[in-house]
């Protein structure tokens, strides 16, 4: 039978704004010692907001790791011990200027497991009202609207590739087309 490691010492190498690192020695079940590093984060929240016209708020953002611009579902980071859907709320307004009169929550889940503890909540957003975005001061996004069938299409032909996009789409558009 599987069984949890067992903690033997922990030390923290770096605590940073965003992450911190640690390394933890473990005891495995078949007696032996291994070491994990690990990346703590206080997760995050992605929000598929659907217009009354039945178009989905993306952004444009560009993402130092990939030295790229990618496309994205409007997300942003939790305040470590803020609850998932005031962050929802507080990002979507900040991105994209809109607000929600729902917001229903599709789920969640592990970014990456092995290393990571980082979990993300996604939620489906509707009965938007437009404003004005206010995003962070290091953050400069372009929003766009586009169909969720062409936003499905991005998906399978890869030109999305960011998880919380491809899962939130994907989730949104099974609601949507059983409604």
């Amino acid at each position: 039978m599987l069984k949890k490691e067992q903690l033997i010492d922990s030390k923290r190498i770096f605590e940073g704004k965003v992450i911190s690192l640690k390394v933890d020695t473990v005891l495995l079940q078949n007696g032996s010692k291994a070491t994990r590093e690990l990346v703590e984060h206080p997760g995050g929240v992605g929000i598929v907001a659907v217009t009354p016209e039945g178009k989905v708020c993306m952004v444009r953002q560009y993402r130092r790791p990939f030295d790229e611009i990618t496309f994205e579902i409007p997300a942003g980071k939790l305040n470590w011990g803020e609850d998932h859907y005031e962050c929802a709320v507080r990002e979507l307004k900040e991105e994209t200027g809109y607000s929600a009169e729902s917001f229903k929550y599709l789920g969640e889940f592990y970014c990456t497991p092995g290393f990571c503890n980082e979990k993300m909540h996604i939620y489906l957003a509707t009965g938007l009202m437009s404003g004005d975005a206010r995003p962070d001061e290091d953050e400069f996004l372009e929003l766009e609207l586009h169909g969720i069938a062409d936003l499905t299409d991005m998906i399978l032909d890869g030109r999305i590739k960011d998880a919380k996009t491809v899962i939130g789409i994907l989730a949104a558009k099974l609601i949507l087309d059983a409604d």
